[in-house]
């Protein structure tokens, strides 16, 4: 190959990878690095004769939650090839649009990383919608993610967790549990950094076990995404959305996404409303978010992401927000 590429995979290697999975008349023409998230890399593969692709790589040196991920915390739950590669197949099975996965190569003898080819989704993010200058436009776009994100919810088990985790009996355990813990865990990191999270660390504490407290048992749990922001739906050229970074898709309470959706939405969450939703979960999950998203965005802050201005700006929005709940100026 002629073509001067930079990526994680050797030219010669990528052309051959291409060649294998499309066939030979597929030669890269560039493959410019996409803006990716914060847990894995992501590149867009330019062909000669028109055709494109998304090169993923989960290189775990480059993660802004290595740490986690090695001590198995609850970042662990969404990231890897193996479960991107379960939540392609379980959404695919069940009718919910999200890129196609061509090809996924995990068996580490050349790279100590796993790849994957995925479908290139030639529109924009939702995101985008919320100004669009044609209220018709908008409006449809906005009713399509209505129905795709509740058709995902609909899809219901008795147990809660992965795609394909499979219990032979319920969980005993709520769902809740498991994030009432991370609260604490990312809590126990703000503190650090942070003198108004410090000085009101106790009053934080007494207020989320306030709210779990208030929890009645369930057994039965729908489908989410488990970080769906307008940027995690793109939306193609016939106004289809489309699911990405799927690695997260779980069985879990859908207030968990639900309460995401309503401050990542805004005014435009009206699409997405369920009436069936539990308020006592609503307030608990929407205050996890609040220190989950404090600790994470400090941490993408000491751990040079590039948009620092970002990283800074999320930890002290949801400060501010954390604080209103034992300010009771929420809930």
């Amino acid at each position: 190959m002629n073509v001067n590429l930079s990526c994680h995979l050797d030219p010669d290697a990528l052309q051959k990878y291409m060649s294998k999975v499309f066939g030979s008349s597929y030669l890269i023409s560039s493959v410019p690095r996409m803006h990716g998230g914060a847990q894995k890399v992501v590149y867009k593969v330019d062909c000669t004769n028109g055709f494109s692709c998304v090169l993923y790589v989960w290189d775990l040196a480059m993660n802004f939650f290595q740490q986690e991920i090695e001590q198995n915390n609850i970042n662990a739950g969404s990231y890897g090839s193996g479960l991107f590669a379960a939540s392609n197949r379980f959404l695919k099975e069940h009718s919910i649009r999200t890129p196609a996965l061509y090809d996924l190569n995990n068996d580490r003898t050349d790279y100590k990383f796993d790849y994957a080819l995925v479908e290139y989704i030639d529109g924009q993010k939702a995101e985008a919608y919320f100004s669009h200058p044609n209220p018709a436009v908008k409006e449809h776009v906005l009713q399509q993610i209505g129905t795709l994100v509740s058709a995902m919810h609909s899809i219901k088990r008795n147990t809660f967790g992965a795609p394909e985790q499979h219990y032979n009996e319920p969980n005993m355990d709520q769902c809740y549990l498991q994030l009432l813990e991370n609260a604490k865990l990312q809590l126990a990191y703000a503190v650090q950094h942070i003198d108004l999270i410090n000085t009101n660390k106790e009053k934080l504490l007494d207020k989320l076990n306030e709210l779990a407290d208030r929890i009645g048992p369930r057994s039965e749990y729908g489908l989410i995404h488990d970080e769906l922001g307008p940027d995690h739906l793109l939306v193609n050229e016939k106004l289809e959305p489309y699911l990405i970074d799927i690695e997260g898709v779980r069985f879990f309470d859908i207030e968990h996404e639900h309460s995401f959706l309503e401050f990542r939405f805004g005014e435009y969450y009206r699409y997405l409303q369920n009436d069936s939703l539990d308020p006592d979960r609503m307030r608990f999950y929407r205050f996890h978010h609040h220190i989950a998203l404090i600790s994470a965005g400090l941490k993408l802050l000491h751990r040079g992401y590039p948009d620092q201005e970002f990283s800074r700006n999320l930890a002290k929005y949801h400060t501010e927000l954390a604080i209103r709940y034992i300010d009771h100026k929420l809930f």
